[in-house]
């Protein structure tokens, strides 16, 4: 049985990460947007941690909690539970490649990003494509609680319905 692992994310995991971004979207059409610089989205300023997954010594997957920059998942659960924007973190860049989507890690990237949540006193956010099941379910399946729908943003004025989750209680 191949070795899968969760860690954090290191500077020289940045191209292969990179390029398990751009296979993902050629399977998935996920991330809808980063694609045309997927280095440059996967170290943007607002990530505040990160995580690869591996399978066998490779990188095929990926995740970060990220500040908030304005995201509608923070703006609807502040309004709904009077939390101060500054105890929210936003889930996001998970993906894992195709090929190794069978040994669990898109769940063990995601309870890395919500054990961080824990640690430093933050409630993570997202939000998710409708057109995304398999990760509605995963984030379900985890306790994250659906807080309300959205149009996600991207491109040049495009836009995908999309809804909002709020990860369970710390």
């Amino acid at each position: 049985m191949p070795s899968a692992v969760v860690r954090p994310f290191e500077d020289s995991d940045l191209a292969d990460a990179a390029a398990a971004l751009t296979d993902v979207h050629a399977t998935d059409g996920y991330p809808v947007e980063g694609v045309e610089h997927p280095e440059a989205w996967l170290r943007s300023d607002d990530v505040m941690a990160a995580w690869v997954g591996e399978l066998d010594g490779a990188v095929v997957g990926h995740v970060a909690v990220m500040s908030p920059r304005g995201e509608d998942a923070v703006s609807m659960w502040t309004q709904q539970s009077g939390e101060p924007k500054e105890r929210i973190g936003v889930l996001a860049r998970l993906f894992v490649v195709k090929a190794a989507r069978k040994h669990a890690l898109g769940e063990a990237l995601t309870r890395a990003a919500m054990n961080y949540g824990r640690e430093h006193g933050l409630r993570l956010v997202l939000d998710v494509m409708t057109k995304d099941t398999a990760a509605m379910r995963l984030y379900e399946r985890l306790g994250w609680q659906a807080i309300g729908q959205t149009s996600h943003r991207y491109g040049a004025g495009e836009s995908i319905d999309a809804v909002c989750y709020a990860a369970p209680d710390a």
